[in-house]
């Protein structure tokens, strides 16, 4: 049967987001408005890391935490390799593309990776699933401190002047923390009720981000990012993206390879090790830069998290159907397979202590011989 080419389905989220963006572009939040989206940004964000703790939990952390090797190199995938490409990004800035953009695109590469999506590619392409709900969650856990940290140092000690002081990075990873450390802290008395209430709790999750997005944008296009953003530059930062992404992949696989992860564990690395979280991203720029400069920070994670999904939903489908075949054909090859010819027809009756007469054989041979033909179409082994 000829295969159908299917265009890879666009994320209905990506679809709100530049929903929120156009609406922003035409109608920004101003003056007192501005202030109360700003007022109702900081809720929504302690909102979002309250209910992250809440929903963390400490059983699946432990039930995959003995598998250190794997994680180790996801957290140096997320958190040291990562980073030094955002690094080699830096030579960007200025002749070929806004500073704040190239702060953007530095900033994607400190962020954690995604939870949901590393878990859910990770379980259709038939990895290991436990170890990428304890890689996802650790590198998020970490990230409460390190991506504020991480800014703090490779962000503002170059210069862009977007953060203030160490001590506002600090006070802001605190405002990041505590909420956080408080949902956890408070999940065995409402663990279960936020576990029961998944499908009600989402829309919480990308309400608060879609509101983070339009304040960001609104102070953005008060300060007339459209005038800055062209479109020779978006589609530098689409290249741009798609190159960081298949680096880190590229890099991914040929270390899972050396360092003989077995299949399994090298889907956790590939798909954890190469993802960033838009749902933590975005409110961590909210909190980390000035509001005028946050929209332009978040266009580039926008454009890394839509690329990121085609790709790796692209590869977890293709895994998926090779573990599949390779399911199948492990299943043939440990099946009993039929007798053939007379020897082994006579080797099988006498394992049973039977015997088949002589002039019984030659119908005995024919008949396996005939079985054997069905066998094979039935199971595909004889194409």
């Amino acid at each position: 049967m000829r295969r159908v080419f299917r265009l890879p389905s666009v994320d209905p989220f990506l679809v709100w987001l530049v929903a929120v963006v156009a609406a922003a572009s035409a109608l920004p939040a101003r003056g007192g408005v501005a202030d109360w989206f700003g007022v109702a940004t900081n809720l929504a964000i302690a909102l979002l890391f309250f209910l992250h703790g809440a929903k963390l939990s400490r059983a699946a952390i432990v039930g995959g935490i003995g598998n250190w090797r794997l994680h180790l190199l996801v957290l140096g995938s997320t958190y040291v390799l990562f980073p030094l490409i955002g690094l080699a990004t830096t030579t960007l800035d200025g002749w070929a593309i806004d500073s704040r953009l190239g702060v953007g695109l530095l900033f994607l590469t400190l962020l954690p990776s995604t939870v949901q999506s590393s878990i859910a590619f990770t379980a259709l392409a038939r990895g290991n699933v436990a170890g990428a709900v304890c890689s996802a969650s650790l590198s998020n856990l970490l990230g409460i401190a390190l991506t504020p940290l991480l800014v703090g140092l490779l962000i503002h000690s170059g210069g862009s002047g977007a953060l203030s002081s160490w001590g506002s990075v600090q006070t802001i990873a605190l405002q990041l923390l505590v909420p956080f450390v408080g949902g956890h802290l408070l999940r065995p008395v409402i663990g279960g009720w936020v576990d029961r209430n998944k499908a009600i709790l989402m829309p919480v999750d990308r309400s608060s981000i879609l509101l983070v997005v339009y304040t960001a944008f609104s102070a953005a296009v008060v300060n007339g990012i459209w005038s800055k953003v062209t479109l020779p530059q978006l589609g530098l930062l689409l290249v741009v993206s798609a190159v960081i992404l298949a680096l880190v992949m590229g890099v991914n696989a040929l270390v899972a390879r050396i360092v003989g992860l077995s299949r399994e564990d090298a889907i956790v690395l590939l798909f954890c090790g190469s993802k960033k979280s838009l749902v933590s991203g975005v409110p961590m720029a909210a909190a980390l830069f000035a509001p005028a400069t946050v929209g332009m920070v978040v266009l580039p994670l926008m454009i890394f998290h839509q690329l990121q999904l085609f790709a790796c939903a692209a590869l977890a489908g293709r895994f998926g159907r090779e573990a599949e075949l390779l399911d199948a054909a492990n299943a043939a090859q440990s099946a009993p397979r039929i007798p053939q010819g007379a020897e082994q027809a006579a080797a099988a009756a006498a394992a049973r202590d039977m015997t088949i007469p002589d002039a019984c054989m030659p119908g005995v041979v024919a008949n396996l011989a005939l079985l054997g033909r069905h066998y094979d179409r039935l199971t595909g082994a004889d194409q």
